[in-house]
């Protein structure tokens, strides 16, 4: 039950931000920011329990189906490389920073081709091997 209302106790969290941020932007906006980058690392920190228990649920998964560790490593990682890019973009957004915000988004999107590719490589010769 105390898991279930951690969302609730996010969604305050972010309301309450969200007001002050609104109320405190045209005077000091340089302070709202400022509040938004510090609710948004609130808000991550609160929720990091809950993304190492989803880390160790699937490495447990990935243990018992016999996956290769090395491809559970690399999901990890784009999973990682997705929410950072997406939270980066945001603040960047939020700062009025539109164009910065979609370049974030580009590396990000360039950096997960990136390490997808070797996956794709072995997936493609795998087929090649069947179709031969």
């Amino acid at each position: 039950m105390a898991k279930d209302m951690e969302i609730v106790q996010v969604v305050g969290i972010g309301i309450i931000a969200t007001i002050t941020i609104l109320a405190i932007k045209t005077q000091r906006p340089e302070i709202a920011l400022q509040l938004g980058l510090i609710s948004g690392l609130v808000i991550f920190f609160m929720l990091l329990g809950r993304i190492t228990s989803i880390v160790a649920m699937l490495n447990d998964f990935a243990v018992k189906s016999k996956i290769d560790m090395q491809y559970i490593g690399l999901l990890f990682k784009i999973v990682g490389i997705a929410y950072i890019c997406e939270f980066g973009s945001e603040i960047c957004r939020d700062a009025g920073e539109n164009s910065i915000a979609s370049k974030i988004e580009l590396a990000g999107k360039v950096s997960i081709m990136a390490m997808a590719l070797p996956v794709v490589t072995a997936l493609v010769n795998f087929l090649g091997g069947i179709l031969s």
